[in-house]
């Protein structure tokens, strides 16, 4: 299958679904279209709540694309693409509909940070996480203010100064990034329909200002985001960064 994002509004609910063949890794084109879709939905009158998913049954999301960050020539580049994270979280702050992450596997680096940045996540027992951007000489700065917001800076100095350790989502239940866990995608699946059915009822408008004060704190986001896209795009540019990710590319083959 191509990489794609495809979004559909049924009863007041929408849909963002995306996928990429590569364990659901992100290159720029999928940040993009992920983040357009999410803002046309929050401009959509008819949408009461918006769901996030991935396609496949193994992996949520692999964080960033590794054949994208070793094409990386330049600083501009490097900003550009990490960018695309912070667009995709912006986008999910600034929309005024509730955002529900569907997460029905493990979450690497940037995955944690959608996770995160949706207003509320349910997941599977075998969804565990990892921040894994230290191994590779970056940082997860993009996705951190995010992730240390949903779950405090305790549990993700835990996270980020260990990039190699998995935890377990009931882990992740326990420092607030999982609101729930269910033993079986379908048992999840339908959680799901049945939130987002009730809050597709409720009030547009106490739902909105709900989550106006929700996220509040977090109005310097669009320039502080981007901040940390410079940080990663001068460092994936490193000799250590380049070496990370050609010996992980040989030891997939």
């Amino acid at each position: 299958m191509e990489p794609f994002v495809t979004s559909t509004v049924d009863n007041g609910i929408a849909t963002v679904t995306f996928f990429h063949p590569q364990s659901n890794s992100l290159p720029g084109t999928i940040l993009r279209k992920i983040a357009d879709e999410i803002t046309s939905a929050g401009n959509n009158s008819e949408v009461k709540v918006i769901i996030l998913k991935s396609e496949g049954d193994k992996t949520f999301c692999a964080g960033a694309s590794f054949d994208e960050l070793i094409a990386i020539k330049n600083f501009e580049e490097g900003k550009r693409f990490f960018s695309g994270f912070a667009s995709v979280i912006n986008a999910i702050r600034r929309a005024p509909q509730f955002v529900i992450a569907r997460v029905h596997g493990k979450a690497v680096g940037g995955g944690v940070g959608l996770a995160a940045a949706a207003d509320y996540t349910l997941a599977v027992k075998d969804a565990s996480i990892r921040l894994s951007e230290l191994a590779l000489g970056i940082g997860p700065f993009v996705v951190g203010p995010a992730v240390e917001r949903k779950i405090g800076t305790s549990a993700f100095t835990a996270l980020t100064i260990n990039p190699t350790e998995w935890k377990s989502a009931e882990w992740a239940r326990e420092k607030g990034l999982y609101a729930d866990i269910f033993s079986t995608v379908d048992e999840m699946d339908a959680a799901i329909l049945a939130l987002a059915e009730k809050l597709s009822q409720s009030s547009s408008d106490a739902m909105e200002q709900l989550k106006k004060v929700m996220w509040k704190g977090t109005e310097n986001w669009n320039a502080l985001l981007i901040e940390r896209a410079e940080m990663s795009g001068r460092l994936v540019l490193s000799e250590f960064t380049r070496n990370y990710i050609q010996k992980f590319k040989k030891a997939a083959k």
